[in-house]
């Protein structure tokens, strides 16, 4: 989640907003505005749950608030929250990205050092 909305304000932010000042096309600020407001809140409610499961610091989730507010900081943040929530137990413990399609599980070898 944090990856589309940080995507689309990115697009806001660096290709909508200037056309829209700079070259008085306010178009796609029209399409891609509201889009990005409904993708922001279904992502607060997705940082909600996720605060619900992994123990965050008022900071960690001050920061997963505000990531969708200021391009390119959804990214980094999304990265440590990772991190933090494969410390934890949860979820799977990952790689290093494949870009927009996911990441690639970690496979860990049984007690012969099988995969």
């Amino acid at each position: 989640m944090a990856r589309i909305v940080g995507a689309v304000l990115v697009l806001l932010v660096l290709v909508a907003m200037p056309l829209k000042y700079l070259a008085d096309q306010p178009v796609l600020v029209e399409v891609i505005g509201p889009p990005h407001g409904l993708l922001y809140l279904v992502y607060l409610a997705a940082v909600i749950d996720l605060a619900r499961h992994v123990r965050l610091t008022g900071w960690q989730l001050a920061a997963m608030v505000t990531a969708g507010l200021i391009p390119f900081l959804t990214f980094v943040v999304e990265r440590r929250i990772d991190r933090i929530a494969a410390e934890q137990g949860l979820g799977v413990p990952l790689e290093e990205p494949l870009g927009l399609g996911g990441n690639t599980p970690v496979v860990q070898p049984d007690e012969n050092g099988r995969s």
